[in-house]
């Protein structure tokens, strides 16, 4: 398991940090410890960022620290009780745990996070004591590679003997609140038997998906059956994708009223949810690609929303970098290289807002048989006439024919 599936999936605030004490990962239980976004923390010395001290205010968190020390020789550290500076400056009781990567995984190059040397828990000692933690809802992680996470603990649903019941709950959680009929889940699974035996079938997979999540500690009956329908409790469960969409809708609230930090921090835990496409390893099933194609497109809408954000903060560096991740989802996507090039205008570089124009001048071309829309050629030949240069092809020169 890589560093970035524990601090992402972690229950408590997660970090993660290279063999240099730079933080490689970060989750948003840290951000709303600390408040700190992982823009601000990412690359920055753990030391530096959290200014830990022992309880008689000795330092903790430093250079070669001797936390460092025990993650180089591979051994866990802890500090039960101490204190960190948040990031408005004032103090806060914390105990802190970890987990020491294995070797291998740091020498590994197949990810951002592969150089993780140590995931880090953090867990607000005021909030451990002052008021009891609210019992943990089962969490189901459907933006990318689905998985589950109960009381903190991730389960193995790869090992479930009844492959069926993951289906099933995936199932259930694409119709997240709406009751779904047994005869509908019955030809769903089962076609080719008749309803009897198909309907057995479906009580043995019930009963089974329901000891998994009890074993795992989770009491409640998540999935209830009401009359001959079977539904997924929304109140007894988080899922990412509710909570994306949740974290969009709120931005664009704010993005509207002109509140652009405030609507970059949803944004930017939206995006943090988003780890990958809608039930990714689903990719050819029918019933959850509407739901993909949704949130796929909320996705992109977020990420519009973000660019727009940075540059209206005069972040073009950054509204430029979101646009590129945009375009890395959706390469045919005319609006993102239109303004793209407008905040290269901005950043100074015209001579890269005309070769972005080439680019999305060839793809459209040669993988679409199509031309630029007119709001892109006309933006590209005002950036001609203010800044020079000369179109790369004839065709690329007719504007408004």
């Amino acid at each position: 398991m890589d560093a970035r599936y524990l601090v992402d999936y972690a229950s408590d605030a997660a970090f993660a940090i290279d063999d240099e004490q730079k933080i490689i990962a970060w989750n948003y239980g840290a951000r709303r410890l600390m408040e700190y976004t992982r823009r601000e923390v990412l690359g920055r010395h753990c030391w530096d960022v959290f200014q830990a001290v022992c309880p008689d205010g000795e330092p903790l968190c430093v250079p070669g620290c001797e936390g460092a020390m025990c993650f180089k020789q591979s051994r866990a550290f802890a500090a039960p009780s101490c204190r960190m500076r948040h990031k408005d400056g004032a103090w806060i009781p914390v105990n802190f745990a970890s987990i020491v990567m294995p070797k291998r995984a740091r020498t590994s190059d197949t990810s951002d996070t592969a150089a993780a040397v140590a995931v880090i828990f953090l867990r607000s000692e005021s909030e451990k004591h002052d008021r009891p933690l609210p019992e943990q809802k089962l969490q189901i992680f459907t933006l990318g590679r689905f998985g589950l996470v109960a009381k903190g603990h991730g389960l193995s649903i790869e090992k479930w003997e009844r492959k069926q019941a993951v289906t099933l709950l995936k199932f259930l959680v694409a119709h997240l609140g709406r009751p779904v009929h047994r005869e509908t889940l019955s030809e769903f699974f089962w076609p080719e038997i008749d309803g009897e035996r198909a309907w057995k079938r479906l009580k043995v997979t019930v009963h089974f998906l329901r000891q998994q999540l009890r074993a795992a500690g989770i009491d409640e009956n998540i999935v209830e059956t009401v009359d001959k329908t079977y539904a997924l409790r929304r109140d007894a469960v988080w899922v990412d994708s509710v909570a994306f969409e949740r974290c969009v809708a709120e931005g664009a609230v704010l993005q509207r009223r002109q509140q652009w930090d405030k609507a970059l921090l949803c944004y930017e835990d939206a995006q943090h949810l988003y780890r990958s496409d809608y039930m990714e390893e689903d990719i050819y099933a029918d019933w959850c690609a509407a739901e993909r194609e949704q949130l796929h497109e909320i996705y992109l809408e977020m990420l519009a929303g973000m660019a727009e954000c940075h540059a209206q903060n005069s972040h073009y560096a950054e509204a430029v970098q979101v646009c590129r991740t945009a375009l890395v989802r959706d390469p045919y996507r005319e609006s993102f290289h239109r303004t793209l090039m407008e905040y290269l205008i901005l950043l100074g570089r015209a001579d890269w807002a005309l070769a972005q124009y080439h680019r999305c001048y060839r793809l459209l071309g040669d993988e679409l048989g199509v031309e630029p829309m007119r709001e892109t050629q006309r933006l590209y030949r005002q950036i001609l006439e203010s800044h020079g240069g000369a179109p790369v092809r004839k065709q690329a020169d007719r504007h408004d024919e």
